[in-house]
C-alpha cells in the first residue's frame, strides 16, 4: 500500500474548549490529527468567499457519482483533500436487467429487500466487472485523493439499533463456486444446500464469503494502484467487535477486516451513536475505534502505513444529536488509535445552523492546535 497522510499534533478538545459539561477523557488522544472531515457534501460550495481552511475542514467526502472537474478544483484550489464514496455492493438497478444477481435466501427465493437496502450477490461476474469499470474510470477521469468504499458487504440492513441481516446469497452460481472451491458436495436445490451448509458447513462458508468480498478489495486496490497510486484507498464499514451481535460482522455481513488490511489504507468504522441506540454512551464511539486499532494492529502513529478515521455522527439520524454534544462527539471520534475524525452528514446538518456554526469552532481549534 501506498498512503501519505498530512498530520499535525492535537490537543484535547474538551481542554480547549472548556465545556464543563463533557465528560473528561477516560484515556490520552494519540497527539496527531490526519484529518477534519465532512462528508455528504461540500461546505460553502458556491458562495463567494468561503473558505474551508477558515472553518478548519481540510477534507470533504463526497458521492463518485456527484464528482465533477469542477468541484474537485475548487477543493483542492483551497489546500484541502477530497475523497469518492464509491457504492460497492448496493446498486439495486443493476436487477433490473439483470434479475440473476439478485441475492438468493435460505427459501431459494430472491431475498426481500430488508428496509430498502437491496443488495446485489458477489459473485455475479457481470456487476463485479461494471463495478470494477466503473471505478476504473474514476481514478482515470478525475485526481481524486482516495475513494472509500461502501457498502461493502452482503445484502443486509444493519445501519440501525436493530439490524436485519438475512443470511444469504444461496444462488446455484455461489453454490458451484463454494464447491469447486472448497471440496463440500451439495444437494442440487438451493433451500436444501443453505439447510446442509448452516447446520453443517457454516464456518467454512463464512470463510468462503469473506474471502470473496476480499478479493474485490485486492481487486479495487491493483485498479488504485494503476490508474492513480498517489491516491489512498479507505472503507466505512461496520463497527462491531467481533463479538457483537454474535459475531454478525463476518457471519452475515462477510466483512473480514484483517483480511481487507493487506489492500486497505484508511479503515473508517461508522460508530453512529444516536442511530445505534447509544445516547447519552459517547464513551461507545471510542471504544468502537479501540477495539478495531487492537484487532488490526494499529496503535494510531500518524506516519504508519494504515490510519483510522472514524465517521461520528453529528446530524440527526435516529435519535436527536444535541448541538452541546458536538465538542465531545468528536473528541471520542479522536481518541487513540483515531488519527482524523470524518463528520455525518452534511446533507442534514448544513439546515442547522447552530450545530454547524459548533463544528466550525471545534474543527477550528483542532486545526490550530499545530
Amino acid at each position: 500500500m501506498q498512503a501519505s497522510f498530512q498530520v499535525i499534533t492535537f490537543i484535547s478538545v474538551v481542554g480547549l474548549l472548556g465545556c464543563g459539561n463533557v465528560t473528561q477523557p477516560q484515556h490520552s488522544q494519540n497527539g496527531q490529527v490526519a484529518v477534519r472531515a465532512v462528508y455528504g457534501g461540500i461546505p460553502g460550495e458556491g458562495i463567494a468567499g468561503f473558505q474551508l481552511a477558515d472553518h478548519g475542514v481540510d477534507a470533504v467526502f463526497i458521492g463518485s457519482g456527484s464528482i465533477t472537474e469542477e468541484r474537485i478544483n475548487w477543493v483542492q484550489s483551497q489546500g484541502a483533500r477530497i475523497y469518492a464514496e464509491f457504492n460497492t455492493l448496493h446498486r439495486a438497478e443493476y436487477l433490473e436487467n439483470h434479475p440473476d444477481a439478485a441475492p438468493i435466501g435460505t427459501d431459494g427465493m430472491p431475498s426481500p429487500a430488508p428496509h430498502g437496502w437491496q443488495g446485489i450477490c458477489p459473485s455475479h461476474p457481470g456487476y463485479r466487472a461494471q463495478r470494477m469499470l466503473e471505478f476504473r474510470k474514476l481514478l482515470r477521469n478525475f485526481p481524486l485523493d482516495g475513494v472509500w468504499l461502501d457498502y461493502h458487504h452482503s445484502h443486509a440492513s444493519w445501519e440501525r439499533e436493530v439490524p436485519v441481516m438475512p443470511d444469504t446469497c444461496f444462488c446455484q452460481r455461489c453454490l458451484q463456486q463454494f464447491t469447486a472451491d472448497t471440496s463440500i458436495q451439495l444437494p442440487e436445490t438451493s433451500q436444501e444446500s443453505a439447510q446442509l451448509i448452516l447446520s453443517r458447513h457454516a464456518p467454512e462458508w463464512t470463510r468462503w464469503r469473506c474471502d470473496l468480498l476480499t478479493d474485490w478489495v485486492r481487486e479495487f486496490r491493483s485498479i488504485l494502484d494503476e490508474e492513480r497510486p498517489e491516491a489512498l484507498l479507505g472503507t466505512f464499514h461496520n463497527p462491531w467487535s467481533d463479538e457483537d451481535f454474535d459475531g454478525a460482522r463476518i457471519k452475515k455481513l462477510a466483512i473480514d477486516l484483517k483480511g481487507q488490511a493487506d489492500y486497505i489504507d484508511v479503515f473508517s468504522p461508522m460508530p453512529y451513536h444516536a442511530r445505534f441506540g447509544h445516547v447519552g454512551d459517547l464513551g461507545w464511539i471510542s471504544e468502537q475505534t479501540s477495539w478495531l486499532g487492537e484487532h488490526l494492529g494499529i496503535e494510531g502513529s500518524g506516519d504508519a502505513e494504515t490510519q483510522i478515521w472514524p465517521i461520528v455522527q453529528l446530524s440527526d439520524w435516529g435519535e436527536e444529536v444535541a448541538e452541546s454534544e458536538i465538542p465531545a462527539i468528536i473528541d471520542h471520534g479522536l481518541r487513540a488509535p483515531s488519527t482524523g475524525v470524518i463528520v455525518f452528514a452534511w446533507g442534514s446538518l448544513k439546515k442547522q445552523p447552530a450545530k454547524v456554526e459548533e463544528l466550525w469552532r471545534t474543527f477550528r481549534l483542532l486545526a490550530e492546535a499545530k
